[in-house]
């Protein structure tokens, strides 16, 4: 079990007490967080021990309860996009969704969080078509780190585009009538709730780490000094040479702040908090710690502390093992369970950035060239479509050299073998080097802000009393919906043409169509038999945008061979001749033709249906009639 330390208990008991006057204003807990499971949850999903891990509580139930003006968290009538939504209001709308277009929406559990909340899925495709399996696929994810919540409002809004559109929008009605899509907009609903529902923030799971290296879990989380229900930052001056920050000499207002190293600044400036257990920190460790993002299995590696030889590389939150965290556990279960996805986006904030693997190595050594030209090709089209000024791998066009280790895009593509990106959503309000100092940093922020958010993204310092250090200034940028996320009245904007994106990696995905099955009498290829057999020819084309498997997904196997099948009604009489029923015939490339022959010995008519049966091509199938 593990047990919140005495620490922690009195910080909450601190927190309580805290009045929270402002922009946010504390609330009872929604029942359907804390005491009941939401109506629309099905009775077989039901979990008696929700929010608790081992009869403790720990995530939104610790912290004061507060609602920020840039949420909703109740749904309303109609789904607007001038705020964002909770892990419940996105549920609902799911939920909604799937009643009132059963055709094309289904909505199941895919697993549980680490607290026990259900996660989501959708997956949208016309049944009436075919199964969702028989088709090619496409998945798109949000809100794995608990703070970018950007995606998953993308994710949420290409659903909606998608079951709105359909029968009215041509585009999307054939999208919906020939792919199958996934869509999760909620990857992490504890991380989400934490975030939304309190002024806690962290870096995505919300199980228990000791981020600062003292032995003690979550033992100093920041505090709503203020209580404004935003964890922002303080200040406070200790003299020259004594702190870690100085005033920006660029801001005429006096309200940036620089960071220097200890004991060449003037002033302190650290998370708003207070420092719980005696250490002369503050805020060093909040609820969480670990990263859903570095938990992958393809080129994991332990974090610092496990690693026994000093040697070797380690990996800050990449959990105990690969795959120990539910959440990413349950993903890759669902994927490799379901390996006809050909494109996926698992997206993040910020950057922006069309961001993909490889992440401990360079493109151009790991990645079959046919395949990385590929990349290139989406790379080039992602940034037209959202203006983003980047696009890449992460090794080498990213993080400039270093490796990343555990990472999905590197799971995605060397393991799975898909078009896989991990796109970066928002630019942190860095619009413009609006003072020419060849940098967008805090200033650029800040002017953007007062000429363009009406100063919504940034708060004046302001004094608080401190209980440990007298008077100190708490201000800053908002860290959420200005830093993180974009100020709730453009996140339309930035939520849409990362959709559009996702859309267009839809509309590529591969496509076969059977062109046609021609029957011939020629001569017996083989030495037993009579003089002449019947030569049945099927021909298809892959009409899409990609192949039907990438080299790479070749090499390890995650798909077969497309293969063209013939399945001939009972009551015909046939004889294969120098094959069975089905031929496999490799990959099929964007833009070709294949065609697989069939020799056989028929009495009378035969008819049956030529079938190209392909991992991520899908199944198609015809008809078609032998006569003698």
């Amino acid at each position: 079990m593990i047990r919140a330390s005495l620490s922690l208990a009195l910080a909450v008991a601190f927190l309580l007490a805290l009045p929270l006057p402002g922009q946010a204003q504390a609330v009872a807990p929604p029942t359907s967080y804390w005491t009941q499971t939401p109506d629309y949850i099905p009775e077989s999903d039901r979990h008696p021990d929700w929010y608790t891990v081992g009869g403790e509580r720990h995530g939104p139930s610790m912290f004061p309860r507060v609602q920020q003006p840039e949420v909703c968290y109740e749904p309303g009538d109609e789904l607007t996009w001038d705020c964002y939504h909770t892990v419940d209001v996105m549920y609902h709308w799911m939920f909604r969704w799937a009643e009132e277009y059963p055709d094309i929406v289904e909505v199941y559990k895919v697993g549980e969080s680490f607290e026990g909340r259900p996660i989501y899925q959708a997956t949208v495709t016309n049944r009436a078509t075919g199964d969702h399996t028989e088709k090619p696929a496409s998945y798109f994810d949000g809100g794995r780190h608990a703070g970018e919540i950007t995606p998953s409002e993308s994710t949420l809004w290409l659903m909606q585009y998608l079951v709105e559109g359909y029968g009215n929008d041509p585009e999307v009605t054939e999208m919906v009538d020939n792919f199958t899509i996934y869509l999760r907009p909620q990857g992490n609903p504890d991380g989400s709730n934490l975030y939304l529902h309190t002024a806690q923030r962290n870096r995505s799971s919300v199980r228990p780490v000791d981020q600062d290296g003292n032995g003690l879990y979550d033992a100093n989380p920041p505090v709503d000094l203020d209580g404004d229900g935003t964890i922002r930052q303080m200040r406070w001056y200790v003299g020259e040479g004594n702190g870690n920050a100085v005033l920006r000499e660029d801001d005429e207002s006096g309200r940036l702040m620089q960071r220097v190293p200890m004991g060449q600044g003037d002033w302190r400036l650290e998370t708003e908090g207070i420092d719980h257990v005696g250490e002369g920190r503050y805020g060093s460790d909040g609820i969480g710690g670990l990263d859903l993002h570095r938990n992958f299995l393809e080129n994991w590696r332990p974090m610092p502390g496990m690693e026994e030889t000093g040697r070797g590389y380690t990996q800050v939150g990449a959990g105990e093992h690969p795959l120990s965290e539910p959440e990413i556990y349950s993903f890759v279960m669902w994927t490799l369970t379901h390996p006809h996805i050909s494109v996926v986006n698992h997206m993040d904030t910020s950057a922006p950035f069309h961001l993909r693997g490889p992440s401990t190595s360079s493109q151009y050594e790991r990645m079959y060239e046919e395949d990385l030209d590929l990349f290139f090709y989406f790379d080039t089209l992602g940034m037209s479509i959202t203006g983003y000024p980047g696009a890449g791998s992460v090794y080498d066009d990213f993080i400039g050299g270093r490796p990343l280790f555990g990472h999905g895009p590197d799971y995605g593509y060397f393991y799975y073998g898909a078009i896989w990106y991990g796109d970066e959503l928002w630019n942190n309000a860095r619009f413009d080097d609006f003072n020419d100092d060849g940098t967008m940093d805090d200033w650029d922020r800040l002017y953007w802000d007062d000429n363009y958010n009406d100063g919504q993204g940034w708060k004046d310092w302001v004094e608080v009393d401190h209980p440990q250090l007298g008077t100190v200034e708490v201000g800053g940028f908002h860290p959420k919906f200005f830093l993180q996320n974009p100020p709730a009245p453009i996140m339309e904007e930035w939520a849409e043409k990362q959709a559009r994106f996702n859309i267009a990696l839809i509309q590529h995905l591969p496509r076969l169509e059977l062109d046609g099955v021609e029957s011939r009498v020629v001569d017996n290829p083989e030495e037993d038999g009579p003089d002449q057999v019947h030569e049945v020819t099927v021909t298809w084309t892959n009409v899409g945008g990609i192949p039907t498997a990438l080299r790479q997904a070749e090499l390890v196997a995650i798909v077969r061979p497309d293969r063209a099948v013939l399945d001939f009604d009972d009551d015909a009489e046939v004889r294969f001749i120098g094959s069975g029923s089905g031929v496999d015939a490799g990959r099929t490339d964007a833009g070709e033709t294949k065609s697989v022959t069939f020799h056989l010995e028929i009495d009378g008519p035969a008819s049956g249906v030529a079938r190209i049966v392909s991992t991520r091509g899908g199944v198609v199938e015809l008809p078609f009639t032998v006569e003698p």
